[in-house]
């Protein structure tokens, strides 16, 4: 078994497409000037993997900066202050969750409110759960699945209004 493959969170993606989505997305970024730590390709586990793979200094020209990756691809990119990586972040037409890592409640409570995602973890990487209104922003859906506001979607509201003459 190729690297990953004993973590119980790595898995298989859900199609050969999605499969080659993260090979294409590697592929453009060190196109663009990425460096590959790690991975960066299938993985001997089946044709449904792909290698947990870290990419660093990613041009914000990136497929992998506009594009949901949906696979084990983390894109690494610096930038010089939080105005500057907030803006990197929500260049984007899509917006379903975004990751979050500071101890600075000040920076927590600026960021969260600044980034346009429908979900916004912080210090954590789990978000998902039946008690989670998920959902995202822009190009990444309208309304929310589960808990209270996933069942709104699926209630009709009548207003009966009566006189009792």
């Amino acid at each position: 078994m190729g690297p990953g493959i004993e973590d119980p969170d790595i898995g298989p993606l859900m199609n050969k497409k999605a499969v080659a989505k993260q090979a294409e997305h590697v592929a453009d970024a060190l196109a663009t000037g990425a460096r590959l730590l790690v991975g960066g390709s299938g993985h001997d586990a089946g044709a449904l993997f792909f290698q947990p793979t870290v990419l660093v200094d990613v041009s914000p020209e990136a497929l992998i900066m506009h594009e949901e990756t949906f696979g084990p691809v983390a894109a690494i990119a610096p930038f010089d202050g939080e105005d500057e990586v907030l803006a990197r972040a929500n260049d984007t037409e899509y917006g379903l969750v975004a990751y979050l890592h500071t101890n600075d409640p000040r920076r927590i409570y600026r960021a969260s409110r600044a980034l346009q995602y429908g979900m916004v973890a912080i210090n954590r990487t789990k978000v998902t759960g039946a008690p989670i209104p998920f959902g995202g922003m822009k190009q990444s859906g309208v309304g929310r699945e589960g808990a209270r506001l996933g069942m709104e979607a699926f209630t009709e509201v009548k207003y009966v209004c009566r006189d009792w003459r």
